[in-house]
């Protein structure tokens, strides 16, 4: 093996140097040089003899058979399975749920596609074993390997050759190539990358778990998410049983597919009717409550939007949104005054998506400014009422997405009235017996139209 030399390159403009510096000396950004490996071993890289080129004619072009984990939220958001060969990474907040979905994956795999191997970094054999029985996933073919040596991970992994590998955390592992510590930007790209070249040299799916920044983006360089197949964010509130898992990248599939999952004492369930879930407690004839047909990826979902604007006590009204944008919600009160002629000026005004669901489309802003005002003008919107649309700045209302199943959705709840953008009437393919469809143009008519 060749004498292992270490480089520091930026990662903005590619400029190299022998040693750190705090600033590049290319194009003068701070804190970009990471490093790098300025030389590979000369043998023992690859698992297996390098690969020939050969005409595309003569690729194989048949469809991979997918490894199923038997959890069809998971199976649905990875577009049908798990590929053999696949790299995938997994992020989230700590204490989210990471570790214990991916453990119900590994158990369920283990029961019916073949040996599993999970390693963890970070907690001891006896640790994922409490957890394993609390699950009910104990047997015999999920093995539990606590190493970060990735030389020795692979090594194991080699002879072994699971059905699927589990790495608890990416930024506990290390490689003994690199003189930096665990968790450095060298050592998590190039342990990622050498977990890349294992899984497609021996069809090994390798799913990797990674920690994330107070900003919410995976730790580590931006480049990791390149090198990986898939990328997934399991979200949520903590102070909520709903968990998310959404695509946002993925080489096999769609990214538009979501997962949702409820947190219990036995683990993650998933959630068959979500809809009817979050609205089973929702208030009949309360003021700035309404209900929202919106979309989880390419699921319809219905969300109850609570509002409650008072008169400030203090000289500078307050804001506050959960589960919406704050800036989104500045953007709609300001439209509500100037275009509706709602005097909030000196209102504190409070939004909350019930059920802790983040709600990221521009499709709830017709629900936000209906539950403004509601509550602003205390009438209560009819219980049987849904409502979406995008609201303009020039207070119109403009048509949204899929708006078929966002109907069907809400026929199929019971729901009596729908709120929808009037450009939207004539892209209706059916209409929903029982359920009267309302198309507005602008905020105004939607408050006459539900504001009784």
């Amino acid at each position: 093996m060749s004498k292992t030399k270490i480089r520091y390159v930026c990662q903005e403009c590619g400029a190299d140097s022998p040693k750190w510096l705090g600033r590049c000396p290319g194009c003068g950004a701070w804190n970009t040089m990471v490093e790098e490996l300025a030389t590979k071993p000369a043998a023992g890289g690859h698992l297996l003899p390098p690969a020939k080129p050969r005409p595309v004619s003569q690729v194989d072009g048949g469809s991979v058979p997918r490894l199923t984990t038997g959890i069809e939220e998971f199976d649905r958001v990875l577009g049908g399975g798990i590929v053999p060969g696949s790299l995938i990474l997994i992020g989230g907040d700590p204490g989210i749920g990471k570790s214990t979905l991916l453990l119900q994956v590994a158990g369920a795999v283990s029961r019916g596609g073949g040996p599993v191997l999970y390693v963890t970094g970070e907690e001891s054999a006896a640790q994922i074993r409490l957890r394993a029985e609390r699950l009910d996933k104990i047997n015999d073919h999920l093995l539990i390997m606590t190493e970060t040596n990735l030389d020795a991970i692979i090594a194991e992994a080699t002879a072994g050759k699971p059905a699927l590998m589990v790495v608890d955390s990416i930024q506990t592992m290390y490689t003994p190539d690199i003189p930096s510590a665990p968790g450095s930007v060298g050592q998590v790209r190039e342990s990622t990358g050498k977990l890349l070249r294992f899984a497609k040299e021996c069809d090994v799916p390798v799913v990797i778990i990674g920690h994330v920044t107070k900003e919410g983006n995976i730790a580590g360089p931006r480049l990791l998410e390149h090198m990986v197949d898939v990328v997934l964010y399991f979200e949520g509130e903590r102070n909520y049983a709903f968990r998310v898992l959404r695509a946002m990248k993925n080489r096999f599939g769609s990214t538009t597919e979501s997962g949702l999952f409820g947190m219990e004492e036995s683990g993650l369930t998933q959630v068959k009717n979500p809809s009817l879930l979050l609205l089973s407690e929702r208030p009949q004839g309360a003021p700035g409550s309404i209900v929202l047909a919106c979309l989880e990826g390419a699921r319809p979902l219905l969300i109850e939007i609570q509002a409650l604007v008072s008169t400030t006590c203090f000289g500078m009204p307050r804001r506050m949104a959960a589960g919406f944008d704050y800036n989104r919600l500045i953007l709609l009160m300001a439209v509500l005054e100037k275009r509706v002629g709602l005097m909030l000026g000196n209102q504190d005004a409070y939004v909350n998506a019930v059920g802790g669901i983040r709600i990221d489309e521009p499709a709830a802003d017709l629900a936000v400014c209906l539950a403004l005002a509601s509550s602003f003008r205390n009438l209560a919107v009819d219980p049987h009422t849904v409502a979406t649309g995008e609201v303009g700045l020039t207070g119109e209302v403009r048509m949204v997405s899929r708006i078929d199943l966002r109907v069907r959705e809400a026929a199929a709840l019971g729901f009596r009235r729908i709120v929808i953008p009037a450009g939207n009437l004539s892209g209706l393919k059916s209409r929903q017996a029982g359920l009267e469809i309302i198309g507005v143009s602008n905020v105004v008519e939607a408050m006459e139209a539900v504001l009784v």
